[in-house]
């Protein structure tokens, strides 16, 4: 279906939009991937955060001018379907990577992070990246250890010194 100059510019600043918010931008090639596969792809994408459009190549450049995904603008050739990161940067990476296995045919040929254009195989780094939740987890942890360390050493002296169960003398 051929697209007016009105249409056109409509899916260039959505699509720019988007890029100007998103976290990460994964190409894909999904040529022979069946309709079921990407309904599939589009509601898991819906729920983790993840903006899935198939645009022209040309549009897409256009969208992405300006945004840190300017640098993708000569690898993108050939039929791609854009997923770009909209909550956290690795979603789109967990979600390519995840419908990857089921599809032989579905490959990641761009993958941009923070200006910074990577190689396809990338998508796995991107993918091992841990979400909001688990690196708040992580970051609790590492905040707690010094005071939990610091405990442990006081009761150890006061075992080592014997005052544990003694009580105070007046």
């Amino acid at each position: 279906m051929a697209l007016n100059l009105s249409q056109k510019k409509e899916i260039v600043a959505e699509v720019a939009q988007i890029a100007a918010k998103a976290h990460s931008l994964i190409a894909v090639e999904y040529a022979g991937t069946t309709v079921e596969q990407m309904t599939a792809m589009r509601k898991k994408a819906r729920e983790s955060g993840v903006f899935l459009k198939v645009v022209k190549n040309t549009l897409a450049s256009r969208a992405v001018a300006g945004t840190d995904y300017e640098c993708a603008k000569d690898s993108l050739t050939g039929p791609l379907l854009y997923a770009f990161s909209q909550e956290e940067p690795g979603a789109a990476g967990r979600l390519i990577k995840e419908f990857a296995k089921g599809n032989d045919k579905l490959k990641a040929k761009v993958v941009v992070v923070g200006g910074q254009q990577y190689p396809a195989s990338h998508v796995e780094v991107l993918a091992s990246l841990p979400t909001l939740e688990q690196a708040l987890g992580m970051l609790a942890r590492v905040l707690a250890e010094p005071a939990a360390m610091f405990a442990r050493a006081v009761k150890a002296v006061a075992d080592k010194q014997g005052g544990a169960d003694a009580a105070p003398s007046a």
